[in-house]
């Protein structure tokens, strides 16, 4: 299935995700979600699961967070912890393997990009429409959004002082290539240019060491960076991430296996830890 296809479906599927959220306490069934989304359910059945891999039944399990409670409970060490001393292999580990940061100079960072210029490219992927930017150095941002217009409105407005330009580096392909090979532990080496403090840099290296299908709590990785009493301002830092996806802030929920808070969609949040855990784990 191409990606378009896939962006178009992610619309259905997200709405059915919506659903089962606001019915979250009530029983429900296959019939009934296909009924929300206008569709029969034998094919709404064939989109999800070529959209995700594996049935609704089983995606949706995990949607409801039994997963993710489970993995906060069930161990006592932190899954991050777990993860450090598992020994995983490079498909588990991918971001740890294939991605480095480069943090911004601070005279870029206090001029939000002056002097920087940046080109941008607008991609279909499984979650609707992503913009993809980045300087010479390496991907300086990434967001989804459903409006082309708003999402590069948005981009200026972070780097308000950068010259921006619509185009396309190889490296926008590479970062979205990752929707494609999350299972491949030989995609080349992605560079992120990031204007962030000392703090919030070390808080998103930390977030890219949890592994493909696997959450982490806002104190875990605050014990992570060494500021156990920081679980606040680790949640602030991520929420000011600004590259979707590369940096996995969407791995992160609180300790109770609540959702917690995602800068592009709680929904969004859902589909993506579901879809990770389907690719990952079946």
């Amino acid at each position: 299935m191409d990606q378009q296809q896939q962006a178009l479906d992610y619309q259905r599927i997200a709405k059915a995700i919506e659903y089962i959220r606001e019915q979250f306490q009530k029983p429900t069934n296959l019939r009934e979600i296909a009924a929300h989304v206008n569709m029969s359910p034998f094919h709404f059945h064939r989109m999800f699961s070529e959209w995700a891999g594996t049935t609704p039944r089983r995606f949706l399990n995990f949607v409801r967070l039994t997963l993710a409670k489970e993995l906060i409970k069930e161990h006592q060490l932190s899954v991050y912890d777990a993860y450090l001393e598992s020994g995983v292999s490079s498909t588990s580990a991918l971001h740890r393997l294939f991605i480095q940061i480069e943090g911004m100079t601070p005279a870029a960072f206090k001029k939000a990009g002056k002097g920087l210029t940046i080109h941008y490219s607008i991609h279909p992927t499984p979650f609707g429409m992503c913009i993809v930017a980045s300087t010479p150095i390496g991907i300086c941002y990434m967001s989804f959004s459903d409006n082309a217009n708003q999402a590069v409105e948005e981009l200026r407005a972070e780097f308000k002082y950068a010259t921006i330009v619509s185009g396309k580096p190889s490296t926008h392909d590479e970062a979205i290539s990752i929707f494609t090979f999350l299972d491949d532990g030989n995609i080349r080496s992605i560079k992120l240019h990031l204007k962030g403090s000392p703090f919030q840099l070390k808080v998103w290296e930390a977030l890219l060491k949890i592994p493909a299908g696997n959450v982490c709590s806002y104190g875990q990785i605050a014990d992570v960076i060494g500021q156990p009493s920081a679980s606040r301002a680790v949640g602030t830092a991520i929420g000011q991430n600004l590259v979707g996806y590369l940096i996995p802030c969407h791995r992160v929920i609180q300790a109770s296996g609540a959702l917690g808070g995602y800068r592009w969609d709680l929904t969004r949040k859902l589909a993506l830890l579901g879809w990770e855990q389907t690719k990952t784990k079946i």
